[in-house]
């Protein structure tokens, strides 16, 4: 279980709140206006910012004070976070583990419909290409917690629907923990378990 436990965190001048429960294997949807902090929970989350009260524990354990690599989390941000000196192919190899690895890549890879990306540069993709590669990346990662900020932002209606699919498919099967920060109502019915609402 994910216990974000009576978080405090200041930003702008702002205290935002948190507080809430993620079951292990379950998908959160995290939605709210413009301003609410759904991206600074998730950066708190990952060890990006910090907080000033409260707490965050995975199983028991608080996380605050592992250092970033040492989280059992994986984050998408909003810019992708791709390494752009390294070829796609490359990007999906980094730090992802087990003998299956490549065949878990290009079925990933296929379902996204990148497969014919992969050689490339990321500097030579389309952004929504880029988009569909971090989230290939995101998930197959190791990490049981999966911090996704607008993952599916910069897709069209169809392909949307298939990272939908394979985003909620991929995590179940992993039994990853996903909280999933998104604007689109259609995302939260075809992904989520489990809907938050910030700021109300």
């Amino acid at each position: 279980m994910l216990e974000v436990d009576q978080l405090k965190v200041q930003w702008k001048g702002v205290s935002l709140r948190y507080d809430f429960t993620v079951e292990a294997g379950e998908i959160l949807t995290i939605q709210g206006r413009s301003g609410v902090g759904k991206t600074t929970l998730l950066n708190v989350i990952a060890g990006f910012e910090k907080a000033s009260e409260g707490d965050v524990r995975w199983h028991g354990r608080s996380i605050l004070p592992l250092k970033v690599t040492q989280r059992p989390v994986s984050m998408l941000f909003q810019e992708h976070n791709l390494f752009e000196h390294l070829s796609v192919w490359q990007n999906l190899q980094f730090g992802l583990l087990g003998d299956d690895a490549e065949q878990r890549i290009r079925q990933a890879a296929t379902v996204l419909e990148v497969a014919d990306q992969l050689d490339k540069s990321p500097l030579k993709l389309s952004g929504g290409q880029r988009q569909r590669i971090a989230i290939l990346r995101t998930l197959l990662r190791p990490e049981p917690i999966v911090l996704l900020d607008e993952p599916f932002a910069e897709l069209d209606a169809a392909t949307r629907f298939i990272a939908n699919d394979w985003v909620r498919e991929t995590a179940k099967a992993a039994n990853k923990t996903v909280l999933l920060v998104t604007h689109q109502d259609e995302d939260v019915v075809r992904v989520g378990d489990r809907n938050l609402r910030l700021g109300e």
